[in-house]
């Protein structure tokens, strides 16, 4: 079969049937009598052992094709919506590109088809998307499996009609009598009017995965844990390192940037430091088809990049502090299950490495870091944070000590750290032999004191806060951005123009909406005048609600009459009409609302899940309910330890990654600098820690995390 030989419309993108149908509708050279199609990928459960052979459901837009019919036709148990990369990786496309036509003799041993009966019946041309959603091709059903059986991909005819899907639900009934799910259905019935398929609340890591690619936040690079930033996502990242690279200057820290690369002998100089990160480190091993002599490391973090040249600038107690920070990027080559912004090979960042006189004055800077840390999660992503110090165990590798804040994501119950503040001591500066003259020393004092090594700080943060704040607020219909990062904070939409709309209305309405706008920009708001011909009003409010776009504003000929705007918020969907007279003045005001109200919704909840628990047994439970924990604690490396091996679950395999979340130990998050006062503050030498008995020194935040 060719496609060049197909009837072929070009026509808008569309996100979803009714989106489709909708273009077609208004495009011309259709055929007599068509139908549309739906085309979706399933994962089926497999051992951990097992590349999970995914399958390809082509059926017609309004057939019911159950998941457990599809089990049973193929013999697969408990089939679930594929995770994004697991479609990327098999057949090279995006799920919302996915169609018959993206399946070819290169990737057909990736999956297996389950093809409609009606579809491959049906009399009518068959409409099809080849690659993209803006381009329609009109085939029969028969040359669809033509095409497919050519391509070697396993072809299965499935039957959905009523008297199947009822045998096949009475079946899955008789087979799991007990067995009855709690868990909600993950499917979104209706989905195709909001775009996201899965629920956030029951199959997070789907949710999580659609919400980015759907938002347009990223997409999948060819390379596995590496993601293209798109400028949706990148005008967060812009906006979390304007603010934090203005704050860092006021204390006179300066931008630099230093080779990616580093030699195999200055990289090993720190063994207690690098080996945190020698698994997770990449090698360059060859130029060309040449060997290299010595193995050249792409920097996980740069302590060791930068040291050295440290130790040739500092000659003199005159040349501290010397306070850098690079924007760069990193890479770790992380063996795990990747996450977008989470966990990922390559990611940005900015790390600031400093060099201090006194201990006191490195100490001063790592908590002055860690609020504007602090900051960064509350004042623009609006994420609630505790700040800490970590243990002995989770502190970084080769540091003193290292302070943190500590997020909380309620939809898993799982902490995540957010970024983290190090002092470094002077194990660096004994390592690659960073020293001034003492400016204090003088005649008598021992010898040893006349030279003195300096106290080092290092602090980072990532573009993790971006999937750290899509995590808290998204929700079923997608992105939910606070407005002090959106790209636009405001979207204005012109609405109610129809065909007996005249050129002069027409001209008169989209006239107002640019006048809004310029309004809106001039008192420094975000504004985004949405004046597409080619989409319809409801197309745009879907588009921009998958976005996140904090506020909405739309505009019709009634409004110009009443001289209004009607604004939807995009965090609760409450409308409100405001007068066009002050109408800047309002919409601040009301982004600053939303600003505000997102920070508190997500500090209950994290409130209402940190639990203070003094007895074990009750622990895990707690653990289990979605909670962090907060527990007089001894502070010693074997508690932890044990802590972590008497708080797992179990958990089959081939389940998604949140699934697998119950399954985790409760490690260390961190020791928080507010501890609990009045009937739970610590009594030194009574109060046990929960876990072991011994004396406890402190309370310890414990969670399951990312």
């Amino acid at each position: 079969m060719s496609i060049a030989d197909a009837q072929t419309v070009s026509h808008g993108p569309c996100s979803n049937a009714a989106e489709w149908k909708s273009q077609l509708e208004s495009a011309s050279g259709l055929p007599e009598s068509y139908s549309l199609t739906k085309t979706l990928v399933f994962k089926p459960k497999t051992p951990k052992s097992q590349t999970a052979v995914l399958i390809v459901l082509v059926a017609l837009e309004d057939t019911n094709t159950p998941s457990s019919l599809i089990a049973k036709a193929v013999d697969v148990k408990e089939p679930r919506m594929a995770a994004a990369d697991a479609v990327q990786t098999a057949l090279g496309v995006e799920p919302a590109n996915v169609s018959p036509l993206s399946i070819t003799k290169e990737n057909a041993t990736a999956v297996q088809v389950v093809l409609d009966s009606r579809l491959v019946e049906s009399t009518s041309k068959i409409a099809v998307h080849p690659s993209k959603s803006d381009v329609t091709v009109f085939i029969s059903g028969a040359e669809i499996k033509t095409h497919l059986e050519g391509t070697g991909v396993k072809v299965t005819v499935v039957e959905f009609g009523l008297a199947s899907v009822q045998a096949a639900s009475k079946e899955v009934a008789k087979a799991s009598p007990v067995k009855v799910s709690t868990k909600k259905d993950s499917e979104i019935h209706g989905a195709e009017l909001i775009g996201i398929t899965t629920r956030k609340e029951a199959d997070f890591s789907n949710w999580y995965q659609q919400v980015l690619t759907k938002g347009d936040m990223l997409d999948y690079y060819d390379i596995s844990g590496c993601y293209i930033l798109k400028p949706w996502s990148y005008a967060v990242w812009e906006k979390v390192q304007r603010w934090f690279d203005d704050n860092i200057k006021t204390i006179g820290v300066e931008n630099c940037y230093f080779p990616m690369f580093v030699s195999a002998k200055v990289l090993e100089r720190e063994k207690d430091h690098i080996e945190g990160f020698a698994p997770e480190v990449a090698w360059v091993t060859k130029a060309g088809s040449t060997d290299l002599e010595e193995h050249i490391a792409i920097r996980p973090t740069s302590e060791t990049v930068m040291y050295p040249y440290y130790a040739k600038w500092i000659r003199s107690h005159r040349d501290l502090p010397l306070k850098l920070n690079q924007w760069n990027s990193v890479v770790r080559w992380e063996f795990k299950h990747p996450q977008p912004f989470l966990r990922t090979r390559e990611f940005l960042w900015q790390e600031g490495h400093t060099a201090h006189m006194t201990r006191k004055m490195a100490e001063e800077e790592v908590m002055q870091i860690l609020d504007w840390y602090s900051g960064v999660y509350s004042e623009l992503l609006a994420v609630p944070t505790i700040k800490g110090k970590k243990t002995e165990k989770e502190k970084f590798a080769g540091g003193l000590f290292t302070t943190t804040v500590e997020g909380y994501i309620p939809t898993t119950g799982r902490g995540i750290q957010g970024a983290t503040s190090h002092c470094l001591g002077q194990n660096f500066s004994k390592m690659f032999n960073i020293i001034v003259e003492n400016p204090d020393w003088k005649e008598g004092d021992p010898e040893e004191d006349k030279k003195v090594y300096v106290w080092q700080n290092s602090w980072g943060l990532s573009t993790r806060v971006i999937g750290v704040c899509v995590m808290i607020h998204g929700d079923n219909k997608g992105l939910v951005l606070p407005p002090k990062v959106a790209a636009h904070q405001v979207v204005i939409v012109p609405c109610g123009l129809t065909a007996r709309t005249t050129d002069e209305e027409r001209k008169t309405l989209l006239e107002g909406v640019s006048e809004i706008a310029v309004t809106l920009q001039k008192a420094g708001i975000r504004v985004k005048a949405d004046t597409r011909e080619t989409y319809s009003p409801g197309y745009k409010f879907n588009d921009w609600e998958l976005k996140g776009v904090p506020l909405r504003i739309e505009y019709g000929p009634k409004d110009i009459v009443k001289k209004q705007v009607l604004s939807v918020r995009r965090d609760n969907g409450e409308k409100t009409p405001i007068p066009l007279d002050g109408l800047a003045s309002t919409i601040q005001t009301l982004l600053d609302t939303i600003q505000s109200d997102l920070y508190i919704k997500a500090k209950k909840s994290f409130d209402e899940h940190t639990k203070i628990i003094t007895k074990w047994e009750e622990f895990t439970p707690a653990l289990n309910a979605k909670n962090v924990i907060l527990i007089p604690h001894c502070d010693r490396e074997e508690c932890e330890d044990e802590i972590k091996e008497r708080s797992k679950g179990t958990n089959e395999g081939g389940e998604p990654e949140d699934a697998k979340a119950p399954s985790m130990g409760a490690k260390s998050l961190c020791i928080p600098f507010e501890q609990p006062t009045g009937e739970h503050a610590i009594v030194p030498g009574t109060t046990k820690c929960t876990q072991c008995g011994e004396n406890a020194k402190h309370y310890t935040l414990f969670g399951r995390s990312y």
